[in-house]
């Protein structure tokens, strides 16, 4: 056996995460957005002197929602450019939540100003919509490319619909979302060379490549040289792999200087195995103990076809790891009571933080079968060490099934609502924890949950 025997077979010493820290709050980061948004608006104010007409209208609004288009491709970018700090005070899950609800905006505002543009020159030449299109199409050259943008951004739109997402896998979904790069890179020149509101405006131009070239150094740095930069530094390989459950296994890594990655208990990384038929995708999974400066182990379920070739993945094998990543930590707590509520694999981040997390800790773990409850002897070893307590509600044993609802769990902790929840798993599970947790007076403030679902 190689590497990390004591993560598996030691005695628990938990080590204890850094008290709370004060959080900028995930508003105020909507509020910089909505606030760059105003800015954009003025922008159009600042060349409008006044609106004259049914086609001065409709160019207008045109304007105003080619501007808005623009300004929130630059966010959507921003949002998934993996920035550490956004990351950390937002949430992974509540990103990925902003950057799908504000991506049905973009196309919606791409497709009202083309509609709005065209109509109102239409009005304004005195011409009919299609002669118009087919004008401002082939006789203007950045039009041309910002149509071809416009028509990649609204492809990736339809693919991302929750309908056809099902039909696809998450690599495929992945990739085409890179041509959203492209889209954006289009429509950014056409509204530079094309749009009334930076022609003769060197200053909204300076700050229009400001916006884009800050947005594109984001993503350079924190999705490509990042990752390869650590990749070569901390040489990630896999030790072990080791079953816990039907389905379920642990993988063990080695590597070098981990502890620079400050990878905290309840993050996760995006893990790419340069393994044949592994090394172009790379998936999710939480940190399933605490990390040391020489070891990182992670906790899969077979999920896909990815999560089952971890099973296969032989000692030796590269890794390269981006992240840490998500907020699902020690510092969103504001309680010294504290429960753990977790359902199947969604163990994995709970085990770490049951582990470290000071103060009174409680853990239900919710599972289908007794052999399904991956990590048990981990969890009772843990507890034992620190006077805390584990609960298992196992759905087949009806001495250890637990309801999900706001009485059973008031029933088994009395002082629910003084504690801050972390809660993890399936997503039936976690929506029926959550009206749960709400009915037993549990604020939402203190409710915490992070999804990795595409």
């Amino acid at each position: 056996m190689t590497a990390v025997p004591h993560i598996r077979t030691g005695r628990y010493v938990p080590r204890h995460a850094p008290p709370p820290a004060r959080r900028v709050p995930p508003e105020g980061v909507l509020a910089l957005i909505y606030g760059g948004a105003v800015a954009v608006l003025a922008l159009w104010w600042r060349h409008t002197p006044s609106v004259v007409g049914l086609d001065g209208w409709l160019t207008g609004a045109g304007r105003i929602t080619g501007l808005l288009a623009g300004y929130a491709c630059a966010v959507l970018l921003a949002l998934m450019a993996r920035v550490p700090v956004l990351d950390r005070v937002v949430g992974t899950d509540r990103l990925a939540r902003w950057h799908a609800t504000g991506g049905r905006y973009t196309v919606f505002l791409a497709l009202a100003h083309t509609a709005l543009i065209i109509w109102g020159s239409s009005i304004t030449a005195r011409t009919n919509v299609i002669d118009q299109t087919t004008t401002l199409v082939f006789q203007y050259q950045d039009v041309l490319w910002g149509t071809i943008g416009l028509l990649l951004l609204v492809g990736v739109g339809v693919v991302s619909a929750r309908a056809a997402r099902r039909r696809m896998s998450y690599e495929t979904w992945h990739y085409l979302h890179f041509c959203t790069y492209l889209a954006v890179f289009l429509a950014f020149f056409h509204q530079l060379s094309n749009g009334e509101d930076f022609v003769a405006d060197r200053p909204a131009q300076v700050a229009w490549y400001t916006l884009y070239l800050g947005v594109a150094a984001l993503l350079l740095w924190n999705r490509f040289l990042t990752p390869v930069r650590r990749a070569l530094r901390h040489r990630l390989r896999v030790a072990e792999v080791h079953p816990e459950a039907p389905g379920v296994v642990s993988v063990y890594l080695t590597g070098e200087r981990l502890e620079e990655l400050s990878a905290q208990p309840g993050q996760f990384f995006r893990w790419r195995f340069l393994a044949p038929g592994q090394w172009w995708t790379a998936n999710p999974f939480s940190l399933s103990a605490p990390a040391d400066p020489h070891h990182l182990r992670i906790t899969v379920k077979e999920a896909g076809d990815h999560s089952r070739a971890v099973a296969r993945l032989r000692p030796g094998t590269r890794v390269w790891a981006e992240g840490p990543y998500g907020a699902f930590t020690a510092a969103r707590r504001s309680s010294s009571k504290v429960l753990l509520l977790g359902g199947g694999v969604g163990i994995t981040p709970l085990r770490p933080l049951f582990e470290t997390l000071p103060g009174e800790v409680t853990l239900v773990y919710f599972a289908r079968r007794v052999e399904d409850l991956a990590l048990r002897n981990e969890l009772e070893d843990i507890a034992a060490v620190r006077g805390a307590r584990v609960h298992y509600a196992v759905g087949e044993g009806a001495g250890n099934s637990l309801p999900l609802t706001a009485d059973a769990l008031c029933d088994l902790i009395p002082d629910l609502a003084a504690h801050d929840v972390y809660l993890c798993g399936p997503p039936g599970m976690t929506a029926a924890a959550k009206r749960a947790l709400r009915g037993a007076g549990v604020p939402r403030r203190r409710i915490h949950h992070e999804s990795f679902a595409f």
